[in-house]
């Protein structure tokens, strides 16, 4: 769903609000009143030839557990055949900006090979295009970045030679579709020193966003990153526009405590820089979004956005030609459905192979499923073989798994936590890492962990019980432990 729609009754059920404070006064105008033209003279009006795009994309996402393990989130597989960041990336030209740049950090090899020069995206350019950013040692103020506002604080040089009037700040690892021309305009029309895009997430998972309030207007009145408690359901997307001016004299003002007078912080926008824009009484705004939007950095979140994927009428329609989702797609052939294969309410990539059955599931390119073989509510991540007469549900398996024959994935009712990971594996989601080959007759419970790497004599039972996890720390690596089984024991 565009967000170009006019709001109305439909965004006051949208945004429920009970306190004045809360209350998105503008919302109930049209969005060509709250804009002031349509929208191709809003693109006009906006000069998205004079924004660039600086997408975040280096962060850890621990609460992903073993998929961002070895990379980064916004690299995490997503939907079949994209990758998290192809979101952002593809909303970028979209909307028609021509120059991203892409601050990469935590295992980023996966992400550069995946984005390489940009083509696409379109990205390839002489003039604008794609720039992969990465800490380096070399100058004093460079270093390992500290926060997301750090991130940009230490690329400000590049930021400063593009010379463009606006930087457009986004997260690259969330799911949804928005032009960003509606915002810039929405920025420039209020002479806001910063905008933040808002959308309101359910109350229970407020713990995990920036909470804010706005008056009538749209103007932030009060900002708490990820409180204990959240006292509202309006949350930051992670998306800022700032004028290029305004975001530099912000972030040298954060960077620099000592010498502006300030405090010494965690270098973070949500933590740091707009609650120090509010303190001092700086013209911050809320772009309010009504469009479909996902955070899928959690487990579950992950899971339940894949099969809302699979409905005959998705929130979020992946087939949309007047909004396509650019990737990087390696060639394969056709997908091969045998005679005797079943498939019900899936989405199933090219190259994949099914002689089983497959519900309700989400399976990348490459992937098998052998004869007698079952999968069930799952996400099945590139080339990884389901043996015959296994069976696989409720279960996410990453890249290049192998499930022996006559296996049980996700079997029984007990739902007891993962002992190690009691808070991201608890709704009964069970995980196999990168590699893993499970050996035949093996059963696995319910928020089980099985780690990257392993092989069938790593297993010591064939009945893995609900909450355990069976993973060889023994090396930090896969290649490590690959290496130790080639060479010959010293006598």
């Amino acid at each position: 769903m565009r967000e170009e729609t006019c709001w109305g009754t439909r965004a006051k059920a949208l945004f429920p609000q009970k306190r004045e404070l809360h209350s998105w006064g503008i919302m109930n105008r049209p969005l060509c009143d709250v804009q002031g033209y349509g929208l191709h003279a809003e693109r006009m009006g906006c000069a998205m030839s004079k924004v660039l795009a600086v997408i975040l994309a280096g962060g850890q996402g621990e609460r992903l557990s073993l998929l961002s393990q070895k990379r980064a989130k916004p690299a995490v597989p997503f939907a079949g055949k994209y990758r998290i960041i192809d979101f952002a990336l593809s909303n970028c030209v979209n909307s028609a900006i021509s120059e991203v740049a892409v601050l990469t950090q935590y295992r980023p090899h996966s992400l550069h090979d995946h984005i390489g020069i940009g083509r696409p995206w379109d990205l390839d350019r002489q003039q604008g295009g794609v720039r992969l950013l990465q800490p380096y040692i070399g100058r004093q103020e460079s270093d390992w970045y500290k926060g997301t506002a750090d991130a940009v604080y230490q690329n400000l040089d590049f930021i400063l030679e593009a010379r463009y009037d606006y930087v457009l700040i986004l997260a690259g690892d969330h799911v949804y579709r928005m032009d960003y021309g509606p915002m810039i305009a929405f920025h420039q029309q209020r002479n806001a020193d910063v905008t933040l895009g808002a959308v309101v997430v359910p109350l229970e998972e407020g713990h995990r966003f920036g909470i804010l309030e706005t008056d009538a207007e749209g103007r932030v009145i009060s900002f708490v990153e990820k409180p204990p408690e959240p006292r509202g359901t309006l949350g930051s997307m992670g998306i800022y526009v700032f004028s290029r001016e305004t975001l530099t004299r912000v972030l040298i003002k954060d960077a620099r405590p000592a010498e502006t007078g300030g405090t010494p912080t965690q270098h973070d926008f949500g933590r740091n820089i707009i609650p120090a824009m509010l303190a001092r009484s700086e013209r911050v705004y809320a772009y309010p979004f009504t469009g479909y939007w996902q955070d899928v950095g959690t487990v579950q979140s992950y899971w339940e956005t894949h099969m809302e994927l699979l409905g005959d009428r998705p929130a979020f329609d992946l087939y949309d030609p007047s909004w396509v989702i650019h990737t990087r797609s390696e060639e394969r052939p056709p997908a091969h459905i045998s005679s005797r294969a079943q498939i019900a309410s899936s989405l199933i990539s090219h190259g994949c192979i099914i002689k089983g059955q497959v519900e309700r599931s989400v399976l990348s390119p490459g992937v098998v499923v052998e004869e007698g073989a079952v999968v069930r509510d799952s996400i099945v991540l590139f080339d990884s073989v389901i043996g015959a007469g296994s069976v696989v549900d409720r279960a996410i398996l990453d890249k290049e798994v192998v499930v022996g024959k006559h296996c049980q994935i996700g079997y029984g009712d007990d739902l007891t936590p993962n002992k190690l990971e009691p808070t991201r594996l608890n709704t009964g989601i069970t995980l196999i890492g990168k590699r893993a080959h499970l050996p035949d007759n093996l059963k696995v419970g319910r928020n089980c962990k099985i780690g990257t790497d392993l092989r069938p004599e790593d297993f010591s039972t064939d009945t893995l019980a609900s909450g355990e996890t069976v993973e060889d720390r023994t090396f930090a690596h896969g290649w490590e432990r690959e290496l130790a089984r080639r060479l010959p024991i010293a006598p």
